[in-house]
């Protein structure tokens, strides 16, 4: 029976740690958002405003986060960016006004988009290290962090509901995981590509120097495009599925929110066994096929309407589009660190945007159609997967 080397799990679960605490810091002041709009007494557009800053900075991190993964490396960008995010929460927790609270929101953004490429970044490579599949599980424990973030925030609150002392255990624990992790992560970055496969340009191949940012390659921009729809059916889902079960449905006010739970529980059940499937069916196959399920899966329910095709439907969307952001990373990754920030950056904007796209649509016609939009991101995405070339660990 093959063993496990020690260092792969060790690495493992440092860069694991990484996935955990993004979910865990960014859902653990999103959480408290009813006090901080009670705090600083904030009307509902200044909240709204608030919530699209922290979004557009990461949007926008793009340009910096490539040139300091290429300065400081994945390991040292991940760190650094880790306990940024720990500082913000106690920016946060102290905040003396609106203003000042939209500026620490915004470089929580730009923290947010450094440490997702210089995680991604660290998984990638240790798959190609250790030529073992690993990058679905990380971002399960991304999931794992906003459900222990959500358990902490109930405990705390229910004995004191000041910020700081909440934001202050948060930010202890965040740095102790951290600087507990860093031993563990990987001091190498990934190669951006294999030299003897020219059908895989490496950043090398661009007009820019190596310090500089390059222009991205047609494979690269098909990943961004699978990555911005990608995002945009999984934040559509979080954002409208209640809403859909109620209004379009019929679904009682109780059974509204799980739509939500269903999406996720299966979401959570797929990243958690993807990896197994990447390595008996590659990765191109899982996005392809997965999103082409969770798109006809949405389309069919929609047609059909009622309350259990609608949730058979959004069982659908989790299971099928669970790994298309694990493997769009790693293809990614192997097109280098400016590739990697650009998808990432294009898969934030669709985060963002996504759910206001999907309103603006409702708004128009009905919220039918807009879920029916979601269904048509889902199938786009499978349609931009025949046009990149997912890499296999032999290739490494």
């Amino acid at each position: 029976m093959f063993r496990v080397p020690d260092d792969y799990r060790r690495s493992q679960v440092a860069i694991a740690a990484l996935f955990c605490c993004l979910g865990f810091q960014y859902a653990t002041w999103v959480s408290r958002i009813p006090a901080l709009k009670t705090r600083l007494d904030l009307s509902e557009a200044e909240l709204g405003l608030l919530l699209m800053v922290c979004g557009a900075g990461a949007a926008v991190s793009f340009p910096l986060v490539a040139i300091l993964t290429k300065r400081l490396g994945s390991r040292r960008l991940s760190v650094l960016s880790a306990l940024a995010l720990a500082v913000v929460l106690m920016a946060l927790s102290v905040t003396p006004s609106y203003p000042v609270t939209l500026l620490i929101v915004f470089f929580d953004g730009v923290a947010v988009g450094c440490l997702n490429v210089a995680m991604n970044a660290q998984a990638a490579a240790l798959e190609v290290k250790y030529q073992r599949t690993t990058m679905a599980r990380m971002h399960a424990t991304f999931s794992a962090g906003s459900l222990f973030a959500a358990l902490l925030a109930s405990g705390v609150t229910s004995f004191s509901s000041a910020l700081p002392a909440h934001f202050g255990t948060a930010t202890a624990l965040v740095a102790v995981v951290v600087l507990a992790a860093r031993p563990g992560l990987l001091t190498e970055d990934q190669k951006a590509a294999d030299s003897s496969d020219p059908s895989v340009p490496s950043e090398s191949s661009g007009k820019q120097g190596r310090r500089g940012l390059t222009l991205p390659t047609r494979v690269t921009i098909w990943m961004g495009l699978a990555m911005a729809f990608g995002t945009v059916t999984e934040g559509a889902m979080n954002d409208w599925s209640a809403l859909y079960l109620k209004d379009s449905a019929g679904a009682a006010a109780e059974l509204a929110p799980l739509g939500i739970a269903v999406v996720s529980v299966m979401m959570v059940l797929a990243r958690l066994f993807a990896d197994g499937w990447r390595t008996k069916w590659g990765d191109e196959r899982i996005v392809r096929v997965g999103s082409a399920l969770a798109g006809a899966g949405l389309a069919v329910a929609l047609l059909a309407g009622g309350v259990v095709p609608a949730l058979l439907g959004f069982a659908c969307v989790g299971l099928g589009i669970a790994a298309v952001t694990p493997c769009v990373y790693v293809a990614a990754a192997r097109q280098g660190s400016d590739a990697l920030a650009l998808v990432a950056a294009m898969g934030t904007t669709g985060l963002l945007a996504g759910p206001a796209v999907i309103g603006f649509i409702a708004n128009g016609t009905s919220l039918v159609w807009g879920m029916g939009a979601v269904a048509v991101s889902a199938l786009v995405v499978s349609a931009c997967s025949t046009r990149i070339r997912f890499p296999s660990l032999a290739d490494a």
